[in-house]
């Protein structure tokens, strides 16, 4: 990736329109997602978008119509951004699949700056405290929710054996989340740093990305975009697993052959974003959980270094941006 992908830009801070609120971010976390679009694997929507979506801050001014929000309440601010409320996926509780759909970082500018516009909808009231700082708190906003999605999508059974592909922001919260409904979950991943977090947060096994786990898999999450893990993936699955796919990007998939990957009715899904409820789920489930997060913190000035280390997998757990500073 290019050494400094981001320019720094001076803006004059906007007006909330009609059902938006302008909140001042205090932490931002950095998701991959963020790094796909830096590097061209996601197109940009708009020239110059600001990126950005785990964003924790302060609502500092309110739009008509924006009920259930005052000045200074603690929010955060998340990938889905908007939706048009009136499609077949929107009214069937789909809206993660609503072809109008927008996400923040990407259609709108993200928190990736001192303050940022939201559509009221699409924000998440968050407690005054709760015990998590702000750093603690953003990586919940996508790295936890679409875990948690994913987690759904794979349909693992009660006390089931969980594989993760990949140990990074996302992995590392649901795979506390799979502990502490009662799962058995077993690590795959390149990086021995992650590993060794994997264990000390509870993992059965923690191996090499391509390595077979040491037991078959009624579900697995894959993290990592690389497509070559499928194939690996999928042969790891016992009868009847699902293998969920959690990325908004993946490299190609090599050829499956249909006996060692897809036979004995193995399942093969995709995870598109998620719903707002599942971003209320999953903050209610957290919420009584005691999560590890694990962060690594940067200045603001320092964002693409942070960029720059998620990319050459220098970070263990969640990058976090601290706007304040």
């Amino acid at each position: 990736m290019a050494s400094r992908p981001l320019r720094l830009v001076r803006r004059s801070v906007p007006d909330p329109g009609p059902g938006e609120l302008l909140v001042e971010v205090d932490v931002c976390g950095v998701c991959r997602t963020d790094l796909h679009l830096t590097e061209g694997d996601l197109a940009p929507r708009t020239p110059g978008r600001t990126p950005g979506h785990e964003a924790i801050g302060r609502v500092v001014a309110t739009g008509p119509d924006t009920p259930g929000f005052g000045l200074r309440d603690r929010v955060g601010v998340a990938w889905l951004a908007g939706t048009c409320g009136e499609c077949r996926y929107c009214l069937s509780g789909h809206e993660n699949l609503c072809p109008l759909s927008r996400y923040t970082g990407w259609d709108r500018d993200g928190g990736f700056a001192r303050h940022l516009l939201a559509d009221a909808r699409y924000v998440y009231p968050l407690p005054q405290t709760d015990g998590r700082d702000e750093a603690e708190l953003a990586p919940l906003l996508c790295a936890g929710i679409i875990g948690y999605r994913a987690l759904e999508r794979a349909e693992l059974p009660a006390g089931g054996r969980l594989g993760l592909y990949g140990f990074g922001a996302s992995a590392h919260l649901t795979a506390q989340l799979a502990l502490a409904r009662g799962a058995t979950v077993h690590v795959l991943t390149r990086a021995a740093e992650a590993r060794e977090l994997a264990l000390e947060l509870g993992a059965a096994s923690a191996g090499g990305a391509y390595d077979a786990p040491p037991e078959p898999l009624d579900a697995a999450i894959l993290f990592a975009p690389v497509g070559d893990l499928v194939p690996t993936a999928l042969a790891a699955l016992d009868r009847g697993g699902t293998l969920a796919v959690a990325g908004i990007h993946l490299t190609d998939i090599p050829v499956l052959n249909y006996a060692d990957h897809l036979f004995q009715e193995r399942t093969l899904r995709s995870v598109t974003a998620n719903t707002r409820a599942d971003g209320r789920a999953y903050l209610a489930e957290a919420a009584g959980l005691p999560l590890c997060v694990h962060t690594v913190r940067y200045p603001f000035a320092q964002a693409d270094r942070a960029l720059a280390d998620l990319a050459a997998d220098r970070v263990t757990g969640v990058a976090v941006l601290d706007l304040r500073e």
